[in-house]
């Protein structure tokens, strides 16, 4: 069920997403690719130095690089001063495949930096890193829809990968809930670092979606998106 019609939410959600492509072509732009493209020009990075095949070199790189991912998620709930930047993304009082674009500009640049040094420290090859943007973006449209599954292609997918399912229970109004399913491609990391939480307490179609300090939609549009990290609660205000 909607807290929000869908035209109320896309055109916010669909803003947002306009603003990010044009800061990241103002600013980064492809900053992830042209580290691997100089890495692998100049012999940086550890798959440089181990000599493995081609294969088991970009196997490595991406599964890396998707750790990396949700180790950066992990710390964006942790750390004040990134919350205040990714609590724009779970503010979203419903959540729909448009949820896996919304993210605050500064929070998308970032992101680009951080990858960025993970790929000039690993040397991973140009062609992981654009495969891997693809399956990155494409993960996080698929890991939003709301969509149903039958629970038993659920329950065996979420043994590698991350479901709709598995990862709703992430964008829970309650904090435990909130902090858990990290994923975003492979759901290995949030079994192996202990973070993973099969279903919310009140079920798939009973999950309170969002943040407990913004519920009035009124209050979620898109400029309101845009100066949230700066004059907002952080996360210690949300529900226990």
């Amino acid at each position: 069920a909607r807290a929000q019609t869908r035209a109320e939410r896309w055109k916010t959600n669909i803003g947002i997403l306009i603003i990010d492509v044009i800061a990241v072509r103002l600013t980064v732009g492809a900053a992830a690719y042209a580290t691997a493209v100089y890495a692998d020009a100049n012999g940086w990075g550890l798959l440089h130095a181990l000599y493995w095949p081609i294969w088991l070199e970009g196997l490595a790189a991406f599964l890396i690089l998707d750790f990396a991912i949700y180790l950066q998620h992990v710390m964006s709930h942790a750390l004040p001063a990134f919350w205040r930047l990714h609590q724009v993304h779970h503010a979203d009082l419903d959540v729909d495949s448009t949820t896996g674009t919304r993210f605050h500009p500064i929070e998308i640049i970032i992101s680009l930096i951080y990858k960025s040094l993970v790929i000039a420290a690993i040397g991973a090859d140009p062609w992981v890193v654009v495969v891997y943007e693809a399956v990155l973006n494409a993960a996080a449209v698929y890991t939003h829809g709301n969509i149903r599954m039958p629970p038993s292609i659920d329950y065996k997918l979420r043994w590698l990968f991350c479901t709709p399912d598995m990862h709703r229970v992430h964008h829970s109004v309650i904090r435990e809930e909130s902090n858990s399913n990290f994923g975003n491609f492979l759901s290995v990391w949030d079994r192996l670092c202990g973070t993973m939480r099969r279903e919310p307490v009140k079920g798939q179609l009973g999950v309170e979606i969002g943040l407990n300090e913004y519920r009035d939609p009124a209050g979620l549009g898109l400029l309101s998106l845009l100066v949230m990290p700066f004059k907002s609660a952080t996360k210690e205000s949300r529900s226990e």
